[in-house]
This record gives C-alpha cells, structure tokens and sequence, in this order.
C-alpha cells in the first residue's frame, strides 16, 4: 500500500501541473483551446487522403516530399509541408494520433506559436542532420550511407519528439523527458536508420531551443534584481513586471 501512494505521490509531482494546465484549458474552451493543432490534424488527414489518389501523389512528393540529393533550396521550400506529409509505409492514424495528443498538449502548455517554431525547428533540423550524416558518410560518428540520399523524408515524428521533449522541460517532467530520450536512442540501437538519427537531431534541437529559453530568462531575472536593487525596494516588494 505504500508503494502505491509513494507511486501515486510520484505521478502527481510528474505530470500534476501538466495534467491541470491541460485539463483546465479544455474544460474552459473545449476544442477552442486547439484551433491549430486540430487544422494540422485535418491537414495531415487531408494530405494523405490526396497523395493516395492516382493524381494526387504527385502534387503532394513535388510541394512536401524531402530527400537529402534534392537542392538544399528545394527541400527547405518543402519542409514545412513535409511535417504534414504521413509516411506511406506507416498507418496514418499513428500521424495523426501523434499530431493530436502531443501538438495539442503543447499547444496549451506552450502557446501556438511556439509549438510551430519548436516543430518546423525539429523538422528543419531532421532535414539538415540528413546531409551532415551522409557527407560525413557510414565510417564517421554520426554518419549515413550515401543510399540515405534517395530516402523519402516526411512526417510529423521529429516535431513530436522535440515538442514531448520541449514540455518535459517547461513542466519538470524529468523522468518522462529521460524517457522518451532514452527511447529515441533505444531506436537506433535496435534499428539503426535514418528515421532514427533524426529523431536524435531533432532532441538536440529542443534541448538547445529549451537552454536558449533558460539563459534568456536567466538575464531577464538578474536584470530585474539589479532594477530592484538600484532603486531602492524594499525587501518583499513586488516584482517589476515587464
């Protein structure tokens, strides 16, 4: 029995503020709390729907699909859209699963459009790791065959990986931040592909975004300290606001 309140204790100190920030805005708003996560639902739904017709797929490989021998133009012209292009050998529920239940938490946690910057970030970090690794080639850290090149590039998964990673951090969630890390290397043990190096990448990413956030913050709190302090106020006075 104390196992399991010392668990339950541990699951509160875990996800208890994400889990009320979450539920709070949806009980307030309803689908109104994730206008942007439901139209990127609608449109990863809506491309799949157009590439799997006969003079569909065309369209959506020309304006979203991504490899590494494209011009470096061309496929930063098509990211974006990629993120919302489901890969065509994997069901598309899991895309849109995906884009619902993680888009849509971060969303709320985050703001939207913070949640784009940290996806496209993610996405656009995938697409460049893709050209490092197979320039420094299979023998060097890090590195892909020169085969990768031909390898279609599309999908949402880098963006959840970064955006999970991203709301572990804002909310102190340590241990599931850790884990879906852990997972995303326990990929590539298991499967080392190009898929995987990208989810990597696109960690990597967060993590930088996350630490830019915090020495940002950082200054603003010693700045507003030193405010307080030049002018004089008392001890326990409110904080300037910014």
């Amino acid at each position: 029995m104390r196992a399991v309140r010392a668990l339950g204790r541990a699951a509160r100190r875990e996800w208890g503020p994400l889990w009320t920030t979450v539920r709070t805005a949806l009980a307030a708003d309803r689908l109104r709390a994730v206008p942007m996560t439901l139209a990127a639902v609608a449109l990863t739904a809506l491309v799949q729907v157009v590439q799997n017709r006969s003079w569909g797929y065309g369209p959506v490989q020309t304006l979203g699909s991504v490899r590494a021998e494209d011009p470096l133009w061309a496929a930063l012209l098509r990211t974006p859209l990629s993120l919302f292009v489901p890969a065509l050998d994997l069901p598309v529920w899991g895309a849109l699963a995906q884009v619902l239940l993680v888009f849509g938490i971060a969303e709320i946690c985050l703001g939207r459009w913070r949640t784009l910057l940290i996806a496209y970030v993610a996405t656009l970090a995938g697409t460049l790791y893709a050209r490092i690794g197979i320039a420094v080639g299979p023998d060097g850290f890090l590195g892909r065959p020169g085969s990768d090149a031909l390898v279609v590039d599309t999908g949402p998964s880098a963006a959840v990986v970064a955006l999970a990673v991203c709301v572990c951090w804002v909310y102190r969630a340590w241990f599931t931040g850790g884990l879906v890390i852990a997972a995303m290397v326990a990929e590539i043990a298991l499967k080392d592909n190009l898929a995987g190096k990208e989810h990597l990448a696109a960690i990597a990413a967060a993590l930088a975004l996350c630490a830019a956030r915090a020495l940002r913050d950082g200054r603003r709190a010693r700045h507003r300290q030193g405010l307080g302090e030049g002018a004089g106020t008392r001890s326990g006075a409110p904080p300037i606001k910014s």
